[in-house]
């Protein structure tokens, strides 16, 4: 089966929809409209527009594009904070807050044209329904035959079906250093690497995009993985 994957957006939407356009050109090459695209989560902060990516994928949605999702620790926290300021996701490290400069939540803050200061009641009108909502459903994983899309990884050692949502959206030393085969491909963001890299049990699609660095958008056929740029195809092997 056929799959395109993009790695962590961060209020990108430029580059989400150059990235979208590299995918439907590759669609048009090889004649197949329907492929599903994930979106491998953080969607949102540090980049100029959250609500603007938020927005483009609920549209696409609602249009009828095979778009999917799987939540990121960002999105989570962005949820956590519109229900409750004083939200402190459990695997935050304690020095830092969604608000910290180094996490983006001032940016998709001012996405939605409110600020740290503003009343919260004020930052929740400010945030559509809609958007809340598709924060609170989006998915934690979606499994094609051999190859599984999570955010940041699974924990070795337990099954896909029993991996944890705190595992799904945060691990990475035990996730990155097990070299055995897991139960599927791993495609995952989370950790930022320089290129999108194979480890052989695993795929890294988050090339920094949150720190102005490219967005990698990414095609399956079964394992067999391809990076998308405006020249076509170039092979991810191992």
């Amino acid at each position: 089966m056929r799959v395109y994957a993009i790695g962590d957006i961060h209020g990108q939407i430029g580059m989400l929809l150059a990235a979208h356009e590299r995918i439907a050109a590759d669609r048009r090459r090889i004649g197949d409209a329907d492929a599903p695209v994930v979106h491998l989560g953080d969607l949102t902060d540090r980049g100029p527009d959250s609500n603007g990516v938020i927005q483009l994928l609920i549209d696409g949605v609602e249009r009828g594009e095979n778009w999917l999702t799987v939540k990121g620790n960002h999105d989570r926290m962005f949820a956590g904070y519109l229900d409750d300021p004083e939200h402190h996701d459990p695997c935050l490290k304690s020095a830092f807050e969604w608000l910290h400069p180094r996490l983006g939540g001032i940016e998709t803050l001012a996405s939605y044209g409110v600020t740290p200061d503003t009343p919260h009641a004020e930052i929740q009108r400010a945030v559509p329904d809609s958007h809340r909502r598709f924060l609170a459903n989006m998915p934690l994983m979606h499994r094609f035959g051999d190859v599984a899309f999570v955010h940041a990884g699974i924990l070795p050692g337990v099954a896909l079906a029993d991996q944890t949502e705190d595992d799904l959206l945060w691990i990475r030393a035990p996730f990155h250093m097990e070299t055995m085969p897991f139960e599927a491909l791993i495609v995952h963001g989370h950790t930022p690497v320089d290129i999108a890299t194979h480890y052989g049990n695993r795929i890294n699609l988050d090339t920094g995009a949150g720190f102005g660095k490219p967005l990698t958008a990414a095609v399956f056929e079964g394992t067999d993985c391809w990076l998308l740029n405006v020249d076509g195809r170039t092979p991810l092997t191992a």
